[in-house]
């Protein structure tokens, strides 16, 4: 028989145990059940890091497909767990040492549980690091974008450090060549400490897809070689040029120069864009084979009509001084273009009046060509309502009118592909746009062209002439306007030209800006520059 004092013992042991194992279970179901939320969060962050992801940017083509003028290049990163540190005072001490930056932001993000120290580590970062050996930092396997052809950027543009685009073809096409971001999750693994993406996906994306251009990446790299040539050989700081095929508007080249910042200067948006798409210019007497174009095309004018250009290098027509480099007499109209003759195009455009301004829209100044590059400049043209009494002799000859060097050359290509107009094409996939109707009669564009084959052969621009090729050329000096004043020491040299030899047809534009050296005229800067691009380009393309 138990005793009664073994009995009480027993039982209160029992309520002992009783009530330890009810309160474990009241808090495995507070644990479990009422706070499940807050301790499954805590032990994810513990041994789970979420990341989301973009699939590897896609490539920018050229014309062939085979040459890359975007495409990336692996790089390491450094990340650091603040909520998860082992050894904070190594870890500060290291960063206050090398990496100060991250040092400072470590302090605000001490409750993040992701923070990268830098990213696209230097092969001299990544020495330092793995010299250290510290267990808090975590190097990551990244892409970043690099761009073989720097002659391309300005019109390629760039990204920022997340590989987002921030200018040209890479912010115009940024959801294309990105595609869609994967949600990821990167996991401790609990026996070895080590982290790793884990295959597993929480969400998927969608690929990323390439964009192609019609830029030819090799005369790409030959017209900025020209460039770079030119504008040491005159001394100037900014020089431009494009090639552009009239049958189907593709550009197959697009250059400006310089295509980066000076060495040691900051890189700015500035930098990054092409010039012969972004700048607005009024580019002087090129614009006068447009003038003679829409005289001819409103017969008010015959090429062979005698023009009296005064014989003088200075005439007043209705109060307004003209002036003109060389003097001419009485000369047939064709000369007054092939002789740039300031004095003869200003009496032409009178005829003309505001029906000047009408041929101008027709022919696309004023407004953007169709290519999908952010940043494009769309010109201006001076309305008739706003006219001077002398507004149609400066629009006769390139002034109170600005356009882009594209603009330039969706003209030309007007002229080379028997008056319809050309719309200028980037993408390969794009629309192949040529207008049905001709916008002018086959009377005058054969007119105009003789005109300009006549300037090369005997006028401005004869030194662009190239044995077994048809030239048509036209060129333009022109002041620039410097704080409400035209500047006769700051010019601007232009030259635009269509390129024949049987089938095949080409339109190339050149600029450069501000040059100074002696005798300095479109027809000794901009023309030379134009026959050495055509020059490498018919060879390039075998045209011969």
């Amino acid at each position: 028989m138990i005793p009664n004092e073994l009995r009480v013992r027993t039982a209160s042991l029992f309520c002992l145990f009783a009530i330890c194992y009810i309160l474990v279970l009241i808090n495995l179901g507070f644990i479990q059940i009422i706070n499940r939320s807050f301790f499954y969060t805590l032990g994810s962050h513990q041994y789970q890091l979420q990341l989301t992801q973009l699939p590897l940017r896609a490539p920018i083509l050229d014309r062939t497909g085979r040459q890359f003028l975007a495409t990336n290049s692996a790089c390491v990163s450094a990340f650091i767990i603040p909520t998860r540190l082992k050894n904070s005072t190594a870890l500060t001490a290291f960063l206050k040492k090398h990496f100060p930056h991250a040092s400072d932001r470590l302090a605000q993000c001490s409750s993040h549980s992701f923070m990268y120290l830098k990213r696209r580590l230097s092969d001299d970062d990544l020495k330092k690091i793995n010299d250290e050996q510290l267990e808090d930092i975590h190097l990551l396997q990244e892409s970043s974008r690099f761009y073989p052809l720097p002659s391309a950027t300005p019109l390629i543009g760039f990204t920022d450090i997340d590989n987002v685009g921030r200018a040209g073809i890479e912010a115009r096409f940024n959801q294309q060549l990105a595609g869609t971001p994967s949600s990821m999750r990167l996991e401790k693994d609990a026996r070895s400490g080590y982290f790793y993406f884990s295959k597993q996906l929480t969400q998927a994306g969608a690929e990323s897809s390439p964009v192609q251009l019609t830029i030819d990446s090799d005369l790409q790299f030959l017209v900025d070689q020209e460039l770079a040539q030119a504008c040491a050989r005159c001394n100037a700081p900014e020089a431009a040029a494009l090639i552009i095929n009239p049958e189907n508007g593709d550009l197959l080249a697009l250059s400006s120069y310089p295509a980066s910042p000076p060495h040691g200067a900051q890189l700015q948006l500035e930098h990054m864009r092409p010039k012969a798409v972004a700048d607005q210019y009024e580019l002087g007497s090129v614009m006068k084979v447009f003038t003679a174009l829409a005289a001819l095309e409103e017969r008010l004018v015959s090429p062979d009509e005698p023009i009296n250009c005064k014989n003088s290098t200075q005439c007043v027509i209705d109060g307004r001084t003209i002036n003109t480099v060389r003097p001419h007499g009485v000369i047939p109209f064709r000369d007054v273009i092939a002789f740039s003759n300031n004095i003869g195009i200003a009496q032409i455009a009178k005829r003309l009046n505001e029906k000047l301004y009408d041929h101008y829209v027709r022919l696309g100044f004023g407004s953007k060509t169709s290519i999908p590059l952010p940043g494009q400049a769309a010109g201006f043209i001076n309305h008739p309502n706003n006219w001077s009494a002398h507004s149609i002799i400066s629009l006769s000859y390139g002034y109170e009118i600005s356009g882009t060097l594209l603009q330039l050359a969706r003209a030309f290509c007007l002229l080379a592909h028997n008056g319809h107009m050309v719309q200028p094409r980037l993408i390969m996939n794009d629309e192949i746009k040529v207008s049905k109707e001709a916008l002018y009669r086959p009377e005058s564009i054969t007119a105009i062209r003789e005109i300009m084959a006549q300037t090369a052969q005997h006028g401005t621009g004869w030194r662009a002439r190239i044995p077994g090729c048809n030239v048509m050329i036209k060129t333009g000096t022109a002041n620039t306007l410097v704080n409400g004043a035209y500047c006769h020491d700051k010019n601007l040299y232009t030259a635009a030209a269509i390129i024949e030899k049987s089938d095949y047809q080409r339109v190339i534009v050149t600029f450069v800006k501000h040059a100074q050296m002696a005798n300095a005229y479109a027809s000794t800067i901009a023309v030379p520059l134009l026959r050495r691009i055509a020059e490498k380009m018919i060879i390039h393309e075998r045209v011969v």
